[in-house]
């Protein structure tokens, strides 16, 4: 079977996530909004043909898995609750867990996303200030192309928010534009959304 193709992924940084810890009440109250945003933009991702990967802490459970993590949050009543059901992933998503903060820190997202051939990330997520931007530092050292809709995004402190979108704007070059001015046709080099794009022959696998 022929390897999928994508020039662009989405990123759904920690929306899985009970928030039963100290200020979770205050990071939900500024992430519904987020989540909606970013349910809305992961829909068009998907009609798009771009690949949805979820990028979940595992939250020092190692016996766990992305899916328990899920069973979790949708049926024990936590406060995180409302940000899952708004954002469950389907059968054709990708999931990657990691231990600390950035995506991409011992984890295989970096295999995953060679795999896919993807370039260039949107990421969204909780929180913004912490995990989020430690894995748009790190997807900029690799030379990834960003984009951060600062409207899927969401911490405990509308300021800190604020702080870490401009900081990821300014070090790593991110477009921080909100979500609905994501042209997906444009990101990808698609004439038809969906359709793969042609790629020249440096860019096929050996």
């Amino acid at each position: 079977m022929p390897r999928s193709r994508a020039s662009v992924a989405l990123l759904l940084i920690d929306w899985i996530n009970d928030l039963e810890f100290d200020q979770g009440d205050r990071i939900l109250k500024q992430a519904l909004a987020a989540a909606k945003a970013t349910a809305a933009l992961r829909r068009r991702a998907k009609q798009a043909g771009v690949p949805v990967i979820y990028c979940n802490d595992n939250f020092g459970k190692w016996r766990s898995d992305f899916r328990a993590t899920l069973d979790h949050v949708l049926k024990d009543g936590v406060r995180g609750q409302p940000l899952a059901e708004l954002l469950a992933p389907d059968e054709h998503d990708y999931f990657v867990l990691k231990p600390k903060h950035s995506g991409f820190h011992s984890t295989s997202l970096d295999v995953l996303l060679d795999y896919l051939g993807v370039r260039t990330l949107i990421l969204t997520g909780i929180a913004g200030n912490f995990c989020v931007l430690f894995t748009a530092q790190d997807a900029y050292m690799r030379d990834f192309k960003l984009v951060v809709p600062g409207d899927c995004i969401a911490s405990e402190d509308e300021a800190d928010n604020r702080h870490a979108l401009e900081h990821m704007a300014k070090v790593c070059k991110a477009d921080t534009s909100p979500s609905p001015a994501i042209d997906f046709i444009s990101l990808t080099g698609d004439s038809v959304a969906g359709r793969p794009r042609s790629r020249r022959s440096e860019d096929l696998p050996c």
